[in-house]
């Protein structure tokens, strides 16, 4: 797999908390690893949002009132 090198500022506290407890050889692994899982974890939050959005009396009111205002030649077809 490619890889790309990177440079971040973080705070003095998390940075002598970082160097500390993990070692050189595996810092890499590590902040990947980290920023794998949080990714993952942001990804999950907005699809579950979505759920609950699309659930919603009032976000499917929206959305048949916005359906009005197009063309019938310009309304997309939703894939679900």
């Amino acid at each position: 797999m490619a890889s790309r090198k990177l440079t971040f500022t973080l705070p003095d506290d998390l940075a002598t908390q970082f160097l500390r407890r993990v070692p050189p050889s595996q810092r890499s692994h590590y902040v990947a690893t980290a920023i794998t899982a949080k990714l993952r974890e942001r990804e999950e939050d907005l699809a579950r949002a979505c759920e609950v959005a699309n659930r919603s009396a009032d976000v499917l009111d929206i959305e048949t009132s916005l359906d009005g205002l197009a063309d019938e030649g310009d309304r997309i077809q939703e894939p679900w």
